[in-house]
């Protein structure tokens, strides 16, 4: 069986305790590979690396840091088919998605950003008897920290920047998804990234995350994940004084008005809703439909969500694959239960997916749809991470934009209308940092992506992520 390696100093390393935690295929239900259990001493020979490196890659031109993230950007593209494979393999993803979106996307993200450095100008003020020049400067050594459910994509959205900026990074994919990630260290060896700039360390959030995030010589944190872990990296982060970004969890609505295309918003919705079996952090999970279309857009809805096919992720035909974990399979059949409990009506999501031979014992869920549920009840103020929506009917605007406000979380939101002013005014009142306006998922990378509330801290993207990863000095020189 194959043994993951950590990624050290330019080179692959076995953990140096020796220990490693299996890596399970979510649709089969089997290990299939080694994952290293790293803990402190890897950490200290990654920094240390990390620490070597920095003056050198710090102090290159911005051309040639440029080159080597757009070379890496190119070997993603060359190796599509086999990190597409290890990501379905790994998430249980289906490989159609892995294909066109997953790696196509970790490419951009390094190619955006070999782009973007070459754009990030300094500015200057000009006085009567001065002049002020500012430097964007890099930080240091960073850690990166990445999700399961989009794994190269969102690990190559946090250290493409860091890298470009000039730092060194210290990354952590989730242990359950990190395949691509030991692909990717291969690809920065051949892309010959310099060792010490980028190190990736694998194991448990518990020890080897803990250890990351408490080791004061990492200058700032960029996390992906859970609220509950967010806040616990802040508090840590906090006596430090140093930066954080953390992107973490989101209970998106969306407002859906009488006056919309209801056949183009349905559809749409139900990739919104479903895509990736609800595992994204932008999903719509909370539809609030004006009430003179209830009625039709439920029936449609229920339609186009049970045309969905859950089944083996290899196979073509299959829209929906497993779920990430059975741990996370069960957490979400809870909330299923619990929406009974609540009160709530089961529209879609009785009868159980049927799944082929190889997948008998996968974690697959259909999608289900709830209605009949208060705005406070549990199932619709916590995140579930998976393939479960509710339906809330409203009648005038005030009332759609409380019930979209009515959380802790300010992710995403999408409004469905035909009326642009009426779409505006949502837009100005939803408490989001996210809004599409007749679409999801439409993504400029040169645009901030971030939340409010208890979806996090700080924006990504474009220079909002250059800035995050550079201190800004400014110098003022005297005639």
């Amino acid at each position: 069986m194959e043994k993951i390696a950590n990624y050290i100093n330019g080179e692959l390393h076995a953990p140096k305790n020796g220990q490693y935690i299996n890596n399970l295929n979510p649709a089969i239900s089997e290990v299939y590979s080694l994952i290293p259990e790293s803990d402190v001493e890897d950490l200290n020979l990654a920094l240390d690396a990390s620490e070597k490196a920095f003056p050198g890659w710090s102090n290159t031109s911005v051309e040639e840091r440029s080159a080597i993230l757009f070379k890496i950007a190119a070997l993603i593209t060359e190796d599509l088919e086999r990190l597409a494979l290890a990501e379905c393999t790994d998430t249980g993803k289906p490989l159609h998605l892995a294909q066109t979106v997953d790696i196509p996307r970790a490419s951009a993200n390094m190619a955006y950003f070999a782009h973007a450095i070459t754009q990030f100008s300094q500015k200057s003020h000009h006085m009567t008897d001065a002049i002020n020049y500012t430097l964007n400067q890099p930080i240091g050594v960073v850690a990166c920290i990445s999700p399961w459910n989009l794994p190269l994509y969102l690990f190559t959205w946090k250290i493409a920047p860091a890298l470009a900026a000039g730092n060194c990074v210290i990354a952590k994919p989730s242990e359950i998804t990190p395949y691509t990630a030991y692909l990717f260290s291969k690809i920065c060896i051949k892309a010959g990234l310099p060792a010490g700039v980028l190190n990736i360390l694998h194991g448990t959030g518990s020890q080897i995350g803990n250890a990351i995030i408490e080791e004061p010589r990492i200058k700032a944190v960029s996390f992906t994940g859970g609220t509950e872990t967010g806040k616990t990296i802040a508090s840590i982060s906090a006596p430090m004084l140093r930066k954080v970004s953390l992107e973490l969890g989101g209970k998106n609505p969306a407002i859906v008005m009488a006056d919309t295309d209801l056949e183009s918003t349905v559809k749409q919705l139900v990739k919104a809703s479903f895509s990736n079996q609800g595992q994204i952090c932008l999903c719509a999970s909370r539809l609030i439909i004006q009430d003179t279309i209830y009625d039709q857009f439920k029936a449609l809805f229920i339609k186009e969500a049970a045309k969905l096919r859950v089944g083996d992720p290899l196979e073509t035909k299959n829209d929906l694959g497993a779920i990430i974990s059975k741990t996370h399979y069960q957490k979400i059949k809870s909330y299923i239960d619990l929406a009974f409990e609540e009160g709530g009506k089961l529209l879609l999501g009785t009868k159980p997916p049927k799944i082929n031979e190889r997948c008998q014992s996968g974690y697959f869920l259909g999608p289900h749809i709830i209605e009949g549920l208060s705005m406070d009840s549990r199932v619709n103020q916590e995140e579930i991470f998976g393939p479960v929506v509710t339906l809330t009917s409203f009648k005038k605007i005030e009332e759609a934009i409380q019930l979209a406000n009515q959380s802790d979380y300010g992710l995403a939101g999408t409004i469905w209308t035909k009326d642009l002013t009426t779409a505006h005014s949502i837009a100005n009142e939803l408490q989001s940092g996210i809004v599409w306006v007749n679409c999801w998922m439409i993504r400029d990378l040169r645009t901030p992506f971030g939340g409010m509330k208890n979806s996090g801290v700080g924006r990504e993207g474009g220079f909002d992520a250059l800035n995050f990863f550079t201190e800004t000095k400014n110098v003022c020189v005297k005639f």
